[in-house]
């Protein structure tokens, strides 16, 4: 990612993060409307679950100008993915369903670049969690 992206993905995150709660309830529910099958993945508290989203999320944001510390970062949550059954095209799904979302809360400001920056983010992110997790790269 060029260091201008990454300002993007940053910049349009910090608009996103006070709404934590209604942006990972929305993803979730897109998600499930998406691929039905991936609800089974999820056990728990889907409130509780759409905050630790957001959370990662944010963490890996914060990351993304330190690709070590972003590995590093999301080398466990790719191998419990895995555990739980995550396959590597969920992934994909997953990375459209951000991507709708993003669309829906920024309005306006989700602009080309905007969009261009947070798919190379999520590339970035996805693939470090899959390769920690023994998962085809790419």
């Amino acid at each position: 990612m060029t260091p201008e992206q990454i300002a993007l993905v940053q910049k349009t995150f910090a608009r996103v993060e006070p709404l934590a709660q209604e942006v990972g309830d929305l993803f979730y529910t897109r998600l499930f409307e998406v691929d039905p099958a991936l609800r089974q993945l999820f056990r728990g508290d889907m409130k509780r679950q759409a905050l630790m989203l957001m959370t990662v999320l944010s963490l890996a944001v914060r990351s993304l100008d330190r690709p070590e510390a972003l590995a590093e970062g999301v080398r466990q949550l790719g191998q419990r993915h895995a555990r739980y059954g995550v396959q590597p095209s969920d992934y994909n799904t997953f990375g459209a369903v951000l991507l709708w979302t993003l669309e829906q809360v920024l309005g306006e400001a989700f602009t080309p670049e905007v969009k261009a920056a947070w798919i190379n983010a999520f590339q970035l992110i996805a693939d470090a969690m899959r390769a920690d997790a023994h998962l085809p790269v790419g």
